[in-house]
């Protein structure tokens, strides 16, 4: 069984596809002017009024928010370019960086996903999106990043059953808790949790042929007392793929790979804001330094030894609280 914080060499080989290697670019603190980039030494000539005829062309049937974020997209992205001298044979290599992510992601594996993960944008992304009233005494649980793994249609399972499937010598949790509405604090009838996580040798099982099909995720039903229950292994730590175009980055970047332990959660129920969320082994090392930059303190949780349990070495108690609709409008 893989160490908790341990680190692992990122596996090469674990799917098809082949993809272009990317290229190393720094990208600087402080979004040039024009004339800045004019003035650099080198005498380059820019015309001052590209980038806002590129922005100009933006047509009249556009709607504010398409408008807003292109305009502001091109600008960056164009001051980029100035600021950092892009090349032709660099600019290549960035295309290819994302058209190699696009051929090698399937519903089984986002690369797409997994290349804005390492860059730091989905966490950001996330936590620009999360719900204003987390930090309330009673807020709403914090969400965290999808992440590349998730696959739709996990097998539907009953309370109490477990996800694990061939893999006898894992640290076997029963997880349970109450899913509740985070204003009033009642628990909520028909919430469905979708849960995955990786085997002890840190793979996901559509990465793994040695695993069944959906091993190790299920998705269960909250009945009126809003409480769940299931049967999962105690995570482990484990390493991007080293293989497309986010493993080589990474190591152009030279930085680890390496994820804390975690289990992910999707939860949902009518007439409440989906939760997308992770929650992490507060025994794991790598909780400070997370490849994908996911760790939030209050997602971060603690395993209890289990007794009397033949199916569980370990217990997990956790509550998750959603925000309904109304209030996020």
């Amino acid at each position: 069984m893989a160490t908790n914080g341990s680190e692992q060499a990122p596996p090469d080989s674990h799917r098809q596809g082949s993809s272009t290697a990317p290229t190393s670019q720094h990208v600087g603190d402080v979004a040039p002017t024009h004339e800045t980039a004019e003035a650099d030494g080198q005498n380059l000539k820019f015309n001052p009024n590209f980038t806002q005829n590129v922005i100009n062309a933006i047509g009249p049937k556009a709607t504010p928010r398409i408008r807003k974020v292109m305009a502001s997209m091109i600008q960056h992205i164009h001051d980029f370019a100035r600021e950092n001298k892009v090349t032709i044979d660099e600019w290549q290599k960035g295309i290819g960086l994302i058209n190699a992510a696009g051929a090698l992601s399937t519903p089984k594996c986002n690369e797409g996903q997994l290349l804005s993960d390492i860059l730091g944008l989905s966490s950001l992304v996330d936590t620009i999106t999360s719900d204003l009233t987390t930090s309330a005494p009673n807020a709403a649980t914090s969400s965290a990043i999808l992440g590349p793994f998730w696959r739709a249609n996990a097998p539907q399972l009953p309370m109490s059953s477990s996800i694990v499937h061939n893999i006898p010598d894992g640290d076997h949790t029963l997880m349970h808790g109450t899913v509740t509405d985070h204003v009033t604090g009642k628990p909520i009838e028909g919430a469905e949790l979708d849960v995955w996580h990786t085997a002890p040798n840190g793979l996901y099982e559509q990465q793994d042929d040695n695993q069944v099909d959906m091993n190790l995720r299920g998705r269960f039903t909250t009945g009126k007392d809003g409480r769940y229950d299931f049967y999962c292994l105690r995570p482990t730590s484990y390493p991007i793929p080293g293989d497309g175009p986010a493993g080589k980055l990474l190591q152009l970047l030279d930085r680890h790979p390496m994820r804390p332990a975690h289990i992910h959660f999707i939860v949902s129920a009518p007439n409440y804001k989906p939760l997308v969320t992770q929650v992490f082994d507060r025994r794991d090392k790598l909780l400070t330094n997370d490849a994908v930059f996911a760790v939030k303190e209050e997602l971060i949780v603690d395993f209890l030894p289990r007794e009397g349990d033949p199916k569980a070495q370990f217990e997990l108690a956790y509550d998750f609280k959603l925000a309904s609709y109304d209030e996020t409008k």
